[in-house]
């Protein structure tokens, strides 16, 4: 539930730092990025943060492609207002309900293996990392 407010607030009053490109320039191909500055500046905000909690992740942390995943993984999401996202988590909500699927149209011809875990990032897994990755999203 705190998570939900959290995110809420980030959503509201979160300002997206232009200095984080440089570091994720760093960390995606210039057509990775240019798919991740097109995503919505709430994406963008969770996103980043998400990568730190990669990052800094005793499991996760040396794996560039969690850390490429963490920036990735909601870029099938269209700039949703914070009422399709609450109705989302509330009652369901069909237009952000195949952002996973869509995530992995656009990045399947990238990195095929980043696109299977953007695909698979919602979905139930005995994967140790990819169920770590899911816990730090959930946070």
């Amino acid at each position: 539930m705190i998570a939900r407010i959290r995110q809420g607030l980030i959503f509201i009053f979160g300002r997206y730092k232009e200095e984080w490109n440089n570091e994720i320039k760093g960390v995606l191909t210039l057509e990775e990025y240019e798919i991740f500055k097109n995503m919505s500046r709430y994406d963008r905000i969770h996103s980043f943060r998400l990568y730190r909690l990669v990052k800094d992740d005793e499991l996760l942390g040396e794996k560039r492609l969690y850390q490429k995943l963490a920036l990735l993984h909601d870029c099938g999401k269209y700039n949703a207002s914070l009422y399709r996202r609450v109705k989302k988590v509330l009652i369901g909500e069909k237009s952000l309900e195949n952002h996973s699927e869509i995530s992995y149209e656009k990045l399947k011809n990238i990195d095929i293996e980043l696109a299977k875990l953007a695909r698979e990032h919602h979905s139930s897994s005995k994967d140790i990392y990819l169920k770590r990755f899911q816990k730090l999203d959930d946070e």
